[in-house]
Formats: structure tokens, sequence, C-alpha cells
């Protein structure tokens, strides 16, 4: 199966990716770790990508689609992968069609905006090890400071209010119509996310087995 997630930043499609992966084989797939990887490995594209990034934009569409061709081209994606950020708008669905991509179906999980800056507000990772925390879901026993390593706690940029705001400003301008362009195609199903993962996943179990039987 070639399943998208679809969903606002912080909507928790990377964990509902992953037990999707976990219970029908096929890998999860998310641009922002491509991104956030051609960002660490300072290739060209990440470091124009991470001036982007850091501004709460998005990366260039021709960007992202050349790094997911090469992505589901490798062998893992042979029998199926969950897209977890792509496509963010009609003209990438459009690209992903052009590849010859048939999707099975697209989930989108439901959260609404006020939560969705309570969970992105609220994350730190640790500066040394990048161990992740959470003020108020799972905050640092010690403070602002890493129970691992000591080092001092810090928030991404793409999680400071103004820029999860702008973020959240993008995603709706531009995901909405992509909503409607799967729904017309019969493929959208939605579910309501949750504050407890199992609750949203116990949605997400129920919808893909309705869908195989």
């Amino acid at each position: 199966m070639n399943i998208i997630l679809l969903g606002a930043p912080g909507a928790g499609k990377g964990t509902q990716a992953r037990l999707i992966s976990e219970r029908i084989g096929a890998p999860p797939i998310s641009t922002g770790k491509i991104i956030r990887a051609a960002i660490q490995s300072g290739t060209p594209a990440g470091l124009a990508a991470k001036a982007l990034v850091d501004a709460g934009k998005l990366v260039p569409d021709d960007v992202v689609i050349a790094m997911l061709r090469e992505r589901i081209a490798e062998n893992d994606c042979k029998n199926g992968y969950i897209l977890d950020g792509f496509p963010r708008n009609v003209h990438q669905a459009e690209a992903l069609a052009k590849m010859g991509v048939v999707i099975d179906l697209v989930i989108d999980i439901e959260v609404a905006d006020a939560q969705v800056e309570e969970r992105l507000c609220g994350r730190r990772i640790c500066g040394k090890c990048n161990a992740p925390y959470h003020v108020i879901y799972s905050p640092s026993s010690e403070g602002e400071y890493c129970e691992v390593c000591d080092g001092a706690l810090i928030i991404r940029e793409d999680d400071k209010p103004e820029i999860v705001r702008e973020r959240l400003r993008i995603y709706h301008a531009e995901t909405e119509p992509l909503m409607q362009y799967y729904r017309e195609a019969g493929l959208l199903r939605q579910v309501t996310g949750q504050e407890k993962v199992e609750d949203t996943a116990a949605q997400v179990v129920e919808l893909l087995g309705a869908f195989t039987r």
C-alpha cells in the first residue's frame, strides 16, 4: 500500500506513520527528515532550505520533489510506503501522479490550531545530545537541563510561537485545496487527533482494517 498522511505541523503524523509502518511493513518517509538531513550535511540544497525552514517557510516544490523521487526509488519502497509531509499542495500531488505513483489511501489527522501551538511551542531539545522533552507532556526532571547529559534545553527555531503560527497559516492555505483534491478522488479519510497517541492510533487502525477488508 502507498499511504499519505496529512495534518498540521504537530498533528502526530510522524508517530502514526511509524505505527502504520509496523502494521503493514512499509517504510515511513518524512520529507521533513530528508530536508533536515540535507541541512545537517550542509549540502547546497540543505543550506538554501535552512534559511526557509528557520523562517517558517516551505522548501520549494522542485527541491522537495527531487528529494522524494530519490527516496522512493530505494529498494525498501518496492512494496509500498507511508508519506509524511508530502504532498503539501496540489502541485506536489500532481507531480507524484506524474511519477507513476498510485496512492491507495490518504489519512487526514485533524487537530485544532490551539492544540498544535501547545504541542509545538512546548517542545524542547537538548542542545548537546538532542534528547527531546516537552514542558507539559514530558518535562525534564532537571528543569531547563537535560536528564541525560546536563546540556541546556533549547527551543528549535521552527517551534517558536511566531514561526508556528506562520507554519499553520501556510498549512491551511496550501493543504486545504489538497484535501479537496483527494476527496474528489475518493481517497481521503479523516481521524481526529487525540491527546493520547494510542487513542489516535486506534482510529487509524480501525480505518486501515475497514480499508483492507
